[in-house]
């Protein structure tokens, strides 16, 4: 037989095991959930908008709408070098690279072996030379499915480290996010204590000159000292805080902190942007945890096929053609041609019940990964409406502290006037001034906490990751 003719042979013997090849495993449908029709904490949220075609956060860069440049060129600097997103691509480049070698099982392989050899002894009569070139094929169809099943389940963990991937990104982008703004909290924070101390000495002045004109006891004093000290502390305890917050987005950025500096910005205005929400739904789309789930269900329904496929015959098709001469220079002779071409099959008929054991574990897995997704899809919701809650409610409490915080402003000054023209003890002026500044401070965590609100709904939504079709 020519070479011609044996790989005719074998590409109609292919042929013939393709046409035959049919898939034993279940064929895959999305997991039933239902999504409600409406956000139900969304009409008491202040700041929320409809989702409409041209959604802001279906454009990628979600940390825009807060619209801060230091932490725009912050979150390049995360997607560019953050090394957990670094693993997730990597783990998603493996996972390409398994799919790759998974539809290789499909083709067949062929090798080439070539070899020379002197034989003789001291027996023999005399020693000769041996040559020989082989090139062979092996492959096995699949006729059941199995190895088709067995790329569709890498596929579906391709996909869902895909998702990982995304989900690593939006995690470490709101991390950034709010360890950014508690720093900037912390700025702002620090120049409120320093306004306030300054006024602090100030009082702490006027006391001391009461308590040396005669006018008022020394305890003024002491009381005057305490609360500028109290604050002194206070202003280092924060201090240790933004450090802290500053390594943080060191290390998130991928740089070491000792190389790594945030100025400090003199006027920062805390900006809180309308999220557009959407219907419920379209979290199974946007969330890429949901994403991952739904494809390790996609995963496991595959591998309940792969052991199905066991229960039935597995075929291998091998061919050879070669030739082999004792001289090199007859190598290439046509008597010398040696082929052989092969069917085989293999059937497992007995072993105890370990084929339906594979079997029953991964339709048992295929039910956990069903319930894990539905318990994802679930959390999601719940997570969304928790953050519609905080925003309406964190929005309410900043109007009233606000309020809150300029009537003791107002009161802090008539207390302080009043001692000076001797109508009221230090007492009263410490306790004013105490509420006060706390009054202040509760403001600038209040906006803040909206600021973070915000970067957890965004986050709940999905953050504009859009699931591939």
């Amino acid at each position: 037989m020519t070479s011609r003719r044996f790989l005719s042979t074998l590409t109609a013997l292919a042929a013939a095991a393709s046409l035959a090849a049919c898939a034993v495993g279940p064929v895959y449908e999305r997991p039933a959930m239902d999504a409600p029709t409406a956000w139900k904490e969304a009409p008491a949220a202040e700041g929320w908008l409809p989702a409409a075609p041209a959604d802001a956060l279906d454009r990628g860069p979600w940390w825009q709408l807060f619209g801060d440049a230091g932490l725009d060129a912050l979150a390049q600097r995360v997607q560019a070098s953050n090394q957990t997103i670094a693993i997730a691509v990597a783990n998603y480049a493996q996972a390409r690279a398994l799919v790759r070698e998974q539809r290789a099982q499909l083709f067949p392989t062929v090798s080439l072996s070539a070899g020379a050899d002197r034989r003789g002894g001291r027996g023999a009569g005399s020693t000769g030379n041996s040559s020989d070139i082989t090139l062979g094929a092996d492959w096995a169809p699949d006729v059941w499915g199995r190895l088709g099943q067995a790329v569709g389940s890498a596929e579906a963990q391709a996909a869902a480290s895909e998702a990982d991937l995304a989900a690593a990104r939006l995690s470490a982008l709101g991390e950034l996010a709010s360890n950014y703004f508690a720093l900037r909290e912390a700025d702002a924070e620090l120049a409120l204590l320093a306004a306030t101390l300054e006024g602090y000495e100030r009082s702490l002045a006027i006391a001391r000159n009461r308590y040396e004109a005669g006018i008022a006891a020394q305890s003024d004093v002491l009381q005057a000292q305490t609360i500028l000290v109290n604050t002194r502390a206070e202003r280092v305890a924060l201090q240790r805080s933004r450090d802290t917050l500053e390594h943080a987005i060191a290390v998130l950025v991928g740089a070491a902190p000792a190389d790594f500096r945030l100025p400090v910005v003199d006027a920062w205005t805390p900006t809180v942007p309308a999220v557009p929400l959407g219907v419920p739904s379209t979290l199974l789309q946007r969330r890429p945890d949901i994403a991952s789930a739904e494809r390790a269900v996609a995963a496991a329904n595959a591998q309940i096929g792969i052991e199905r496929s066991a229960y039935y015959p597995s075929f291998s098709l091998s061919a050879s053609v070669g030739r082999s001469s004792s001289r090199v220079s007859d190598l290439f002779s046509a008597s010398n041609t040696l082929w052989s071409i092969g069917l085989s099959a293999a059937q497992v008929l007995f072993d105890a019940g370990a084929i339906g054991a594979r079997v029953d574990s991964a339709k048992a897995a295929h039910d956990a990964a069903v319930a894990r997704y539905r318990q994802t899809v679930l959390t999601a919701f719940q997570g969304v409406e928790d953050q519609l809650t905080a925003t309406a409610s964190l929005a309410q409490q900043e109007a009233l502290r606000r309020e809150a915080s300029a009537a003791a402003d107002r009161t802090e000054q008539q207390i302080l006037n009043r001692y000076r023209a001797g109508q009221v003890g230090y007492t009263e002026v410490v306790t004013a001034q105490a509420s006060a500044l706390s009054a202040r401070r509760t403001v600038l965590q209040l906006q803040v906490n909206r600021q973070t609100a915000a970067v957890g709904l965004i986050q709940g939504l999905g953050g504009g990751w859009q699931a591939p079709g």
